[in-house]
């Protein structure tokens, strides 16, 4: 290129040469209009070459004549240059002939006092109109653009915003710039997840500045000098401004004010948060508190949840009880903002009581406050009140759906929770109902219990424990569990148990007791299917049933399912008893075991279900060792501490299944309050039997009335041994709460109460037996059988009205 370089006419712009000539191509003109210069973009557009170009007029290239436009001042060039008005359209000839529509600019430049050059800025006709509709869509960015437009600078100071800037927050180009935007906005924040506000404002125009990566959807939140009441929300995205090098010179920030949709969007996410935050537990002030919690201070500045009285205790609410709404209804949650909130709420029981009576939501423009009945399945349970207090706007028209559904939502889950209560109420009072409310005291053992119902959703279950005075100073233990919880789970505990005493007054072993159980069980569950579909309740029930014998200290036990005893022994050491593992009840067709053994005197048997030592945070074994190391440490102090020490050691929160407990200490009876003879098989041997027992009641000195009672049953009874029995007989005197006597004979066959003719010469003994006791039975051995009865030793509790003529011949 010859003449006047045109990289030194750029030098006099303030800008760059890239803004003035990108994608342009350039020439320097005399002041004849002959070429005195030509860059290689000129030589690239039209295709002459410097040295062919550089001398000749314009006019020579030009179809058409090109009108000399005056110009402004000198140092003003570049930037008329820019104006897209400063163009004209004209052909200009290519060198190889043909014509290049083209859009020309002339800018005159000084040289020196007289001189006169100008450049001439060419460009295709089709970078002009874009260049033109790029102007246009600045111009529209800056005056007609929803979008908020705001420029910083390097320094995070605010350069330049557009009229939407302007015309939201009310302030000029000239009050915000050269600012921060914590000066100008010091509300202003950031919205994280949850709606948590963060100070610094800043932090997204940093990292755009930073990695030159645009930051989008940025929630931004502030007042504004137009309505400094009432906070909005924008959504923020940023971007890196660079110059020609690449050099970063500031950030631009686009917003869009979404504060409608962002409030649409947090009364979804309420809703939503509402399903998994709300009825957690069954527990009814609970779930009312949950509700308040979430509302407050999110959705109103305060809350309050009255409810009817008899929900609180798990009945369903009659219409009187909402007429008497005055005394019945109850707080039983509120939560505020602030203590203003809080007392206007608490004063508005008028509001209250008119949307009780009119079963409808009823709104209160005054105050803010907007009351809805807690209404589930058909029944007004009670009242939800919500308020809002200024500067926030009263709950409109898009308010009420969302608070009428989170109302809905928590009156459901309230129902829930007092159908549960109810049902709770009503298992927990039949499980005690069916529990011994208070346990025999035989002698020969001490007894201790606990039952601990679940809590939260599983509630009362199917855990039972019994102690069964038997048959000759023995007694039976029992625990077991029935699967599942509820009233369901209580009755079936209930016919179990009732069972169990029943079979045990027949003195069968425990194996033969669970065989027979467990028979009656399937019986039961075949027919229970057959007629309603459902399986019976009492399949898969578990149970542990065992014998003491307090004359020998003899123990025996089975076990249907259950888990084995622990025994601690006199010198501290506890253990599991070794118990042959029987199936659940239900299963049919499987043997059950017993074990047999001797405790010595001042043990303690641990009876216990699995939900004492069973739990999501310890195993069966876990809680096991844990029980026996807990008796271990208890030694041998008093029963009730034991078990208040192995129920706050095992279950020191509230259980998640029920438990049940039974610990027996067990003592031998003392010797000389037992009696035992061999009675050959003679009939003249009667008459001694008679006397040893009339010498032993002597020694016990038992009443003259009593002991004549006594010798009759032990005269009657060794005689039908001695004629219907057989070898070898025994008599056996006990003096317990009673008096025993037992007459034991090695034949299996049963006796028969029966009433004798009146020419019968015999038959009339076991009735006078029957007659002068007050209990007697049978209990088989493996060896024979023994008949047992029980006289009081107590004269004035001897049978007055003995039916003396079936005895007279």
């Amino acid at each position: 290129m010859t003449g006047l370089p045109i990289q030194d006419t750029n030098r006099m712009a303030d800008v760059g040469p890239g803004v003035l000539l990108a994608g342009r191509a350039t020439a320097v003109l005399d002041g004849r209009m002959r070429f005195a210069g030509w860059s290689p973009q000129a030589e690239a557009m039209f295709g002459y070459r410097p040295d062919e170009i550089v001398g000749r007029r314009i006019v020579d290239v030009l179809d058409d004549p090109l009108t000399v436009k005056p110009s402004p001042a000198a140092g003003a060039a570049p930037q008329a240059a820019e104006a897209s008005e400063a163009y004209v359209i004209r052909s200009v000839r290519h060198r190889d002939g043909h014509a290049v529509p083209t859009a020309l600019c002339l800018v005159r430049l000084s040289q020196g006092r007289d001189a006169v050059m100008w450049l001439m800025v060419a460009m295709a006709v089709e970078r002009l109109h874009r260049r033109a509709i790029d102007q246009a869509v600045l111009a529209g960015l800056y005056t007609q653009s929803p979008v908020m437009l705001v420029v910083y600078d390097t320094d995070i100071r605010i350069r330049w915003i557009n009229t939407a800037v302007e015309d939201q927050f009310g302030f000029r180009l000239r009050d915000v710039s050269g600012r921060g935007l914590l000066e100008v906005l010091p509300d202003g924040v950031l919205l994280a997840g949850g709606g948590r506000a963060v100070r610094d404002v800043e932090r997204p125009i940093r990292e755009a500045l930073r990695t030159g990566k645009p930051v989008t959807d940025v929630l931004y939140q502030s007042t504004t000098p137009r309505d400094p009441d009432h906070p909005r929300v924008w959504s923020l995205s940023y971007f890196r401004l660079e110059d020609d090098a690449g050099r970063p010179i500031g950030i631009c920030e686009a917003g869009l004010d979404i504060t409608d949709r962002y409030a649409m969007r947090r009364r979804l996410a309420l809703l939503s948060r509402a399903s998994g935050s709300i009825g957690t537990t069954l527990d009814i002030r609970r779930t009312a508190e949950e509700l308040a919690e979430l509302a407050v201070p999110e959705f109103a500045d305060a809350l309050t949840v009255d409810l009817l009285e008899p929900v609180l205790s798990g009945q369903e609410p009659t219409a009187a009880a909402r007429r008497a709404q005055g005394s019945g209804l109850l707080r039983v949650a509120g939560r505020a903002r602030d203590s203003a909130a809080d007392d206007l709420a608490a004063s508005l029981d008028t509001l209250r009581g008119r949307c009780l009576n009119s079963a409808a939501q009823v709104a209160d423009p005054v105050t803010g406050a907007l009351a809805l009945p807690l209404t589930a399945r058909g029944t007004i349970l009670g009242v939800a009140l919500l308020l809002r207090t200024a500067p926030r706007t009263p709950f409109d028209a898009e308010d009420v759906p969302v608070a009428v559904e989170l109302v809905s939502g928590t009156a459901l889950c309230l129902d829930n929770a007092r159908r549960y209560v109810h049902e709770h109420a009503t298992a927990l009072t039949l499980q005690r109902d069916l529990l011994p409310h208070t346990l025999p005291r035989p002698a020969g053992i001490e007894v201790a219990h606990r039952y601990l119902p679940a809590q939260g959703p599983a509630g009362v279950g199917g855990d039972w424990y019994d102690v069964i005075p038997l048959s000759g100073a023995r007694v039976g233990l029992l625990v077991g569990d029935v699967a599942g919880h509820g009233t369901g789970a209580a009755a079936t505990m209930g016919r179990l148990r009732t069972t169990v005493a029943a079979l045990s007054a027949l003195d069968l072993a425990p194996d033969e007791l669970l065989a027979r159980l467990d028979d009656l069980v399937v019986r039961a569950g075949s027919a229970s299917s057959a007629e309603a579909g459902s399986e019976d309740r009492a399949l898969g029930a578990t149970c542990l049933y065992a014998v003491y014998d307090t004359v020998n200290r003899h123990c025996v036990m089975a076990r249907a399912g259950h888990p084995p005893p622990v025994l601690l022994r006199p010198d501290g050491h506890s253990e599991l008893v070794d118990v042959p593992a029987g199936p659940p009840l239900g299963l049919g067709g499987l043997p059950f075991e017993s074990v047999d053994f001797e405790l010595p005197e001042g043990s303690m048997l641990a009876l216990f279900t699995d939900g004492l030592v069973e739990s999501r945070r310890q195993d069966v074994d876990s809680g096991i060792r844990r029980l026996c190391g807990v008796l271990s440490r208890s030694g041998a102090g008093p029963l009730e501490e034991i078990c208040h020490r192995v129920v706050a050691g095992l279950l020191p929160g509230p259980p998640e299944d029920d438990a049940a407990l039974l610990l027996v200490r067990t003592h031998a009876l003392a010797g000389h309050l037992v009696g035992t003879w061999e009675i050959p098989a003679d009939p003249g041997e009667v008459a001694r039997a008679r006397s040893l027992a009339r010498d032993k009641l002597a020694e016990w000195g038992v009443a003259d009335e009593v002991a004549f009672i006594v010798e009759l049953v032990v005269s009657e009874l060794v005689t039908n041994a001695i004629r219907h029995g057989g070898s070898p007989v025994r008599l056996r005197l006990i003096r317990e709460d009673e008096l025993i006597v037992e007459v034991s004979d090695g034949a299996h066959t049963a006796p028969h109460l029966r009433r004798a003719g009146f020419e019968d010469e015999g038959g009339r003994g076991l009735f006078l037996v029957a007659q002068m006791t007050e209990r007697w039975g049978t209990r088989y051995t493996p060896t024979g059988k023994t008949i047992w009865t029980e006289v009081p030793e107590v004269p004035g509790r001897l049978p007055r009205d003995l039916a003396i003529e079936e005895f007279l011949l």
